[in-house]
């Protein structure tokens, strides 16, 4: 008995080739192969075993699909903000880009740039921004395994089962956070290791085991460090860096 078909859109963002917008804009242009056979036709349904490849002006597109790396500074909104807040997308000036880099910023770069994984208004560190959908996926899909790391500084005492509760055993909305590593850095500063992105995670658990969270500092997403990155400053990810 043969699998029922699947949209050939779908079955590419499945499988990480690109976004399903993107995969729609490569099947209008005809640069999607199924089997060595060209489809150009939006909604196309396909086998989920086929075998799909891109052509090569597809491939080239994907290379210059550019993914920004920000230090947020507190009080900029990650994404569209309500008046009177700024969204951090204006940081992203020639002024303000970090190190050397052969690319230099162009409004090509801001066409579909989107947020992937924010940070809320009282949070600083690393923001990234991404016109690759496949980026956006391995980063904010429901299957992640991407960590995220931040720093966080608290106040209040924290029993050695409460610090347990931290990292396994909390709900938030009703479902079990998944496991999480959270440990002691200082006195006053913990360690955070998340798979998982919900609103305001990070200082709602904390207030579940009684501390108040007075900064929180986004450090690593994956494989990609805030490093000597200065705050309010930019740059690219470079073409041998990865999530």
């Amino acid at each position: 008995m043969s699998e029922e078909k699947v949209r050939l859109s779908k079955l590419m963002a499945e499988r990480g080739i690109c976004s399903r917008r993107e995969a729609d804009a490569y099947i209008e242009k005809g640069l999607v192969l199924v089997d060595g056979i060209k489809v150009d036709q939006l909604g196309t349904k396909v086998d989920p075993k086929v075998k799909i490849t891109l052509e090569a002006q597809a491939l080239k597109q994907q290379k210059r699909l550019a993914t920004i790396i920000l230090n947020k500074p507190v009080g900029w909104v990650s994404a569209q903000p309500e008046p009177p807040y700024q969204p951090a997308i204006k940081l992203i000036t020639p002024e303000n880009q970090f190190g050397e880099s052969k690319v230099r910023l162009n409004q090509d770069h801001f066409q579909g740039l989107a947020v992937a994984g924010r940070l809320d208004i009282d949070s600083q560190g690393l923001l990234l921004f991404t016109q690759d959908g496949r980026i956006a996926k391995k980063i904010i899909g429901e299957e992640t395994k991407v960590e995220k790391e931040y720093i966080v500084r608290v106040e209040g005492k924290l029993p050695p089962e409460k610090l347990k509760l931290l990292n396994h055993g909390l709900s938030l909305d009703g479902k079990p956070l998944k496991p999480a590593k959270v440990e002691w850095l200082n006195e006053d500063q913990l360690r955070f290791v998340l798979k998982e992105g919900k609103k305001r995670q990070i200082r709602r658990m904390c207030e579940m085991v009684g501390l108040k969270v007075t900064g929180l500092k986004r450090v690593r997403i994956g494989n990609l460090r805030l490093g000597k990155l200065p705050e309010g400053k930019w740059r690219f990810l470079e073409e041998d860096e990865s999530v």
